[in-house]
């Protein structure tokens, strides 16, 4: 599946880290604003397919893709050539100065991909948390109100006004407000923690709920904007209940309100689908799209209906690098990669390996409360065994004993508790077949250094 110079293959040569890493550690700690946090302290010299590859030569099995990035695999050949043929033509104009190609062919190609079949635009950025906030702009100006609207668990970015939509505080929002004004927080639909609290936890009712609490402490007529990942990311990807997200559209169309699909995680084909929204078949008024978009370099979009992208004045969108010519190059070698291969549909399949390993642990292990997701966005849940108390520090030695193991994971959730799994959709299925036995391996160990009654085995493991 694969097309790189990276041996598909995980070696470990050193522990990890190992001492090359380590030394750059410490020139990290000295150079480095402390605030910038490490996952997997190892420094990379090489990535392709599902493979890192440090300093020390170690070789990595990758299930974070830099947070599902590289959906088309690290240093794509195509888009590495579209890369160095662009930057060797021009590598900065700024597109509100003296436009390019590039930059209209990858608006095209979003008008094309997003889900609805109406007449379309897209303006280009450099991060997700622009698109959202961009998004938000765009929203204010057509409907000519204020208030925004994003769930609980919900994370859509680092500066002012995203923190201000990002649910988490700590690391997020702790210390850095006050945060941009006329920001309203809805109950998601979370089935795992719905039905342990005892609510109807269908999707129609979950709605029901959220946009009750809508209607009582915001007013429908003064919302220009409803924000929601499809399947939330940081916040523990969690997967809403069959029927939420088309009720909650529905609102939004009822009540003139800006409804924006974040996909900024879920796009690109991690989950199944081109675009997660489409499991649902929810078409979104704005899509907001960054992170696999372009195999690496930074770009990010806002997409969506004409008559709600063209509402912003002349000169009211834009930014000096937003649409980079090198970054647009990228896209659309990484959007033709996608199509070409069939990446979504690898995404299915690497779903349909994943998940029986996946809920085979939640059947041998106490202290796994959920598995869920799509594809290839998949997460477990970790709770004090027995019980459905988060366990983030249950997760933490999990997620170290896959490192020690040389797999490259990562942790997310609102209580610190969930393992989320993103590997590049190249990856060949003998090392994700490797990557899973790993897995097994690291929660065996965690388990046995529990006491025997909390390691026995749940007697109703719960999936979604």
């Amino acid at each position: 599946m694969t097309q790189t110079g990276v041996p598909q293959e995980r070696k470990l040569v050193t522990a990890i880290p190992g001492p090359r890493s380590e030394e750059l550690l410490a020139r990290r700690n000295a150079a480095v604003a402390q605030g910038v946090s490490i996952g997997l302290p190892v420094f990379v010299t090489a990535a392709g397919g599902g493979i890192v590859v440090d300093v020390d030569g170690n070789q990595l099995i990758d299930l974070g893709s830099g947070i599902a990035v590289v959906n088309v695999g690290n240093a794509n050949p195509a888009v590495a050539a579209a890369v160095a043929t662009q930057a060797a033509a021009f590598t900065h104009t700024c597109f509100m100065v003296t436009p390019y190609e590039g930059y209209v062919a990858v608006c095209e190609a979003l008008n094309r991909l997003t889900p609805g079949d109406f007449e379309k635009r897209s303006a280009l950025f450099n991060s997700g948390a622009e698109a959202v906030e961009n998004a938000v702009k765009i929203a204010r100006a057509y409907t000519k109100r204020q208030a925004v609207v994003v769930f609980d668990h919900g994370y859509h970015g680092r500066t002012n006004l995203t923190m201000a939509l990002t649910a988490k505080n700590m690391p997020y929002k702790h210390s850095f407000g006050p945060f941009a004004p006329e920001v309203y927080r809805l109950p998601m639909s979370y089935p795992y923690r719905d039905e342990d609290a005892g609510l109807d936890a269908s999707g129609p009712a979950a709605a029901a709920r959220a946009l009750s609490v809508l209607d009582k402490q915001v007013g429908a007529g003064n919302v220009a904007a409803l924000i929601i990942e499809p399947i939330q990311g940081e916040g523990g990807f969690i997967e809403p209940a069959p029927g939420f997200l088309a009720a909650v559209a529905e609102y939004c169309r009822a009540n003139g309100i800006v409804f924006v699909a974040d996909e900024i995680q879920t796009g690109f084909g991690r989950t199944g689908h081109l675009f997660a929204s489409e499991h649902e078949g929810i078409v979104p008024d704005l899509v907001t799209t960054a992170k696999g978009i372009a195999g690496g370099m930074p770009l990010a979009a806002v997409t969506g209906r004409a008559e709600i992208m063209d509402a912003a004045h002349a000169g009211g969108l834009g930014g000096t690098y937003g649409g980079n010519p090198v970054a647009c190059a990228a896209a659309l070698a990484a959007i033709e990669e996608i199509e070409r291969r069939d990446l979504a549909g690898r995404a299915r399949r690497i779903g349909e390996i994943m998940l029986p390993v996946l809920t085979g642990l939640a059947e041998r292990h106490s202290f796994v409360g959920n598995v869920r997701g799509r594809g290839a966005m998949l997460a477990v849940e970790l709770v004090e065994p027995g019980t459905t108390t988060p366990a983030a520090q249950l997760a933490g030695a999990v997620n170290k004993a896959c490192h020690q193991r040389g797999l490259v994971t990562l942790s997310c959730g609102t209580y610190g508790n969930v393992l989320r799994f993103l590997p590049p959709l190249v990856i060949g299925e003998d090392l994700l077949t490797e990557a899973l036995d790993l897995i097994t391996d690291a929660f065996d160990e965690v388990a046995k250094s529990l006491p025997a009654a909390e390691a026995a085995p749940s007697p109703r493991p719960d999936t979604d």
